[in-house]
């Protein structure tokens, strides 16, 4: 199987049994292997080239089937797909593959509340993947830093188009932008802005690799009336005009 790059606007979860191929995710390489789960939130571009033999789950599911009223279920899902490749040991990724398989069959059968029992399961998975993630923190993780963290992130996806400024996300996130910045650089050792810097660059990739989007296009999507100063922006980020960009690595 074969996929170009593209983008999604749903949830997709691949859970592999048996696996070998490549899959780049927002330009980021990962090799396929055996009890891989990969999570992509909506809005991510991937590629993926899965060679024969290979076995297991795709799930593909809508923001608003999953937790449209629910701010425990948002935060649990928000908490799963912050990561997009998990590799389970053998026995973790058995219970992965049960709870899987039961979410296919009802989907299959479609008998009375089968979308109730889905999310249920899903509920069950994310969980296992939390757990799973939990595991590679270092236990002197601060989990206040790691959740507040995880807001911003998510309000950068959200509002970047609109808010460029540190002081916009703190006043959100009901702190100060001294706070914030605390919190970006003791998680990820890097400043807000350089986190804003970064998002606004993902995103454009994005739409200058896996959509046919003119660069005004893009530019306007982002926020920029200027399309000149967004030119000048993003050649300071990556060394290259969002043309060339497009025309070298597409």
């Amino acid at each position: 199987m074969v996929q170009e790059l593209h983008r999604h606007d749903f949830f997709y979860i691949l859970a592999l049994e048996k696996g070998m191929g490549n899959h780049e995710i927002d330009f980021t390489p990962y090799e396929v292997c055996d009890n891989s789960i990969f999570f992509m939130r909506p809005g991510q571009v991937h590629q993926l080239t899965l060679k024969a033999g290979s076995s297991g789950y795709l799930m593909e599911f809508n923001p608003d089937f999953y937790y449209p009223h629910d701010n425990t279920s948002h935060q649990l899902v928000r908490k799963a797909s912050n990561v997009n490749l998990y590799q389970l040991d053998a026995d973790r990724f058995k219970t992965f593959l049960s709870v899987s398989s039961y979410i296919f069959k009802e989907y299959n059968d479609k008998q009375e509340g089968y979308h109730e029992v889905i999310k249920a399961n899903l509920h069950i998975l994310f969980i296992e993947l939390v757990r799973q993630n939990s595991k590679s923190h270092s236990a002197n993780t601060n989990p206040y830093t790691l959740e507040r963290l995880e807001e911003f992130l998510e309000l950068l996806e959200t509002h970047i188009s609109t808010h460029k400024q540190v002081s916009q996300y703190a006043e959100m996130l009901n702190l100060s932008s001294y706070q914030l910045n605390s919190i970006t650089k003791t998680a990820l050792g890097k400043t807000c802005s350089e986190l804003i810097d970064e998002y606004i660059i993902l995103e454009a990739k994005r739409f200058l690799l896996a959509t046919s989007n003119q660069v005004n296009q893009v530019a306007y999507h982002l926020g920029y009336e200027d399309v000149s100063y967004f030119i000048r922006f993003f050649k300071k980020h990556t060394g290259y005009s969002p043309e060339a960009f497009r025309h070298n690595f597409r």
